[in-house]
This record gives structure tokens, sequence and C-alpha cells, in this order.
């Protein structure tokens, strides 16, 4: 579904305003007055409070999919092809930071009255061809068939949103500022360290006899 400009600018406040204060903490008056627009337009383009975070899930995931296939049908090696994959997935969340922000409070609220289906139907659907590469690679003899697959996002998006919320700690230690900011640092040194992380991990072959718990 595309949206209009007055949709995608309900959607920004929104996730603005969720991710600040918690979707809970956040009322359909308080969205219609910070996107200057009246309560009855909410309605009319979402239904309800619960569809419009929906929408907003749905088109901070869009396009993931579409840009995995492209990755997939690269010419380069697999290597390239886990950078390339590495540069997408970082890329996105650090756009999409806020909205990641609202599913992590959200999703873990013991008392939440969301549904997070159709995001984690969506999400399954995006694992699958990431899942997809890795076993491509495992079948040629590049990665290691002892990977464990489903664990690489956890290490990808951990190191994202550590590096991110502690950002004011890197930002000293770094000295990121002037010449180099945040923006910067993550989409160059920090993207390159999650690659170079991932491609060691797929290709670590455990030394035989040797136990992964000491």
């Amino acid at each position: 579904m595309e949206l209009n400009e007055k949709q995608a600018a309900i959607l920004e406040v929104a996730e603005k305003l969720f991710a600040e204060n918690g979707f809970d903490g956040t009322s359909v008056r308080q969205i219609a007055r910070e996107a200057n627009i009246n309560i009855a337009m909410i309605s009319y383009y979402f239904g309800s409070k619960e569809k419009l975070l929906d929408a907003l899930l749905y088109h901070r995931l869009a396009g993931f999919r579409h840009e995995m296939e492209k990755v997939m049908l690269d010419k380069g090696d697999h290597m390239h092809k886990v950078d390339r994959m590495v540069a997408l997935i970082v890329t996105r969340i650090h756009r999409n930071r806020r909205a990641y922000k609202v599913v992590s409070f959200e999703y873990s609220n013991p008392s939440r009255q969301v549904s997070f289906e159709n995001y984690i139907r969506r999400k399954k659907d995006n694992y699958s061809m990431i899942e997809k590469l890795i076993k491509s690679g495992q079948k040629a003899g590049v990665f290691s068939k002892k990977v464990n697959i489903p664990l690489l996002i956890p290490t990808i998006l951990g190191t994202y949103f550590h590096f991110y919320n502690h950002r004011k700690f890197f930002e000293a230690l770094h000295g990121l500022d002037g010449k180099q900011t945040v923006e910067d640092y993550v989409n160059t040194t920090l993207i390159r360290h999650i690659q170079q992380t991932v491609k060691a991990l797929l290709t670590y072959e455990m030394p035989r006899g040797k136990s992964q718990i000491n």
C-alpha cells in the first residue's frame, strides 16, 4: 500500500511519540495534535491506534525482501553477498531505529494489548531470505555448517544497538565530533566491524574434540 503525504506524516509523528512515550502512553489525540490534523482523519486512514502501529511497522519493514533478492542475485561471491547483507540490515535499522525501539518496548511489556502477529510473520519472511543466503554458502563449502544461523541477526542487532544506545560514551571514546559524526561512524567503521564479525562466525570451524563450553 502506497502512502499519501498525509498518511506518511501521521506515521512519522506516531513513530516519534510511541518511541518517546510508549504505545499506551500515547493517545490518538496527541498524535492528531502534533500532526496538526483532526482525530477523525486518523480513524479514516488507519481505523484505530493498534492498526496505526501495524501500518507503521509494515512500512518500516517493507522493501527488505526486495533488497535481499537483489543481494542474492549479485554476481559477487558469497563473502561479498554477506557484506551487502550486513550493510543492508545495519543501514535499515539505523534509519528505522525509532520503530525498533517501539517494538522492543511493547513486545517485552507483559501487559501489552498490541498484537504482533503480522510483524512476526513479516520478520520470519525476512529471516528466511537471510537463511537462504547462508545455506547457499554452506552448500558451496564457503561457510561452516555448524554456524547458528538464527543467532546471526541478534549478533548484528545487538552490536548496533549497544553502540547506538551508548553513543555518548563512544563519542567521548573515539572523539566522534567535528570531522566524524556518529552517523559517519555507523556507515563506515561499525558496518565494517560487523561484516568482519559475521564472516568470522560463518567461516569458523570448531577444532575436533573441543567443547563449545570450557
